[in-house]
């Protein structure tokens, strides 16, 4: 029961940008999306749709689509920066 991975384009450049240590686990994390995309400790945002996971200092914005088995990314940023 494995789930596709889209990145847009912007949390692409958003994730290139983060420094190499938090790279390394966001890009884990996002990883871990495949097996499962409810993991302990994501959130369903309110006030908008989709999901987050705090990764250290970051967050992974992103939605899920249960019917097409696909998890997209749509956000990756600094919590202080990542809601506005």
């Amino acid at each position: 029961m494995s789930y596709s991975i889209y990145i847009l384009r912007r949390a692409q450049r958003e994730l290139a940008q983060l420094p190499k240590e938090a790279y390394e686990r966001v890009r884990d994390a996002i990883h871990a999306f495949g097996q499962d995309p409810r993991p302990p400790g994501c959130l369903k945002l309110t006030g908008r749709d989709g999901w987050r996971i705090r990764v250290g200092d970051y967050r992974v914005i992103y939605e899920i689509d249960d019917e097409q088995r696909t998890v997209t990314i749509l956000h990756i940023g600094h919590r202080r920066d990542i809601y506005r």
